[in-house]
């Protein structure tokens, strides 16, 4: 899985606005051995932290993601579908999400559409996170848990949940078996 690019583009920015690591993690709300972390080592971090970064560098999350702009309508095609990110585990460096983005090449989009492989590695360790914005999924294969808030939830193929973002949760897959899942994530500018 690519991870390669969005460390560069968060340093990009970074000297752009004068910003290091203590500032950016000041304005982020993020400890800075967490950034250093992820910038030094290229790791990919969970789309919480990631929000967190953009709104404190004033971008738009899809910055991290886009590689070229493209005209309306924008297609992926399941086939022409480009390798994405992984998200691993704090610990032990195992992925425990991989994203693929589907609308990294619209320049004026307002959502982040992902498909998502959920790994059996993401029930391991359960730390749940937040950011401002809602998340609307789609269980394509697999069973899917959604700790939202002090509840929680399985979802089974063709099932979806919405919600608050500001809410803590934590999305992982059930059993052995990786799942699988189509997300819409929307983050207010």
């Amino acid at each position: 899985m690519q991870t390669g690019k969005v460390n560069q583009r968060i340093l990009s920015f970074m000297e752009k606005r004068d910003m290091d690591i203590q500032a950016l993690s000041e304005a982020a709300g993020l400890d800075p051995q967490f950034i250093k972390t992820m910038l030094e080592e290229d790791a990919y971090p969970p789309l919480g932290p990631l929000m967190k970064i953009a709104r404190a560098l004033g971008v738009r999350l899809g910055t991290f993601l886009d590689d070229q702009d493209s005209s309306d309508p924008y297609i992926v095609r399941k086939a022409e579908r480009e390798g994405g990110f992984s998200v691993l585990d704090s610990t032990n460096k195992a992925p425990t999400l991989n994203f693929y983005a589907l609308g990294k090449g619209k320049s004026d989009r307002h959502m982040e559409p992902f498909f998502v492989e959920i790994l059996p590695e993401s029930a391991k360790k359960k730390t749940l996170s937040s950011h401002e914005g809602e998340e609307f999924i789609v269980v394509v294969s697999g069973l899917v848990e959604v700790i939202y808030g002090n509840k929680t939830y399985e979802l089974k193929p063709g099932d979806s949940i919405y919600y608050n973002s500001v809410v803590p949760h934590y999305v992982s897959c059930i059993g052995k078996e990786k799942a699988e899942i189509h997300a819409v994530v929307y983050v207010p500018e």
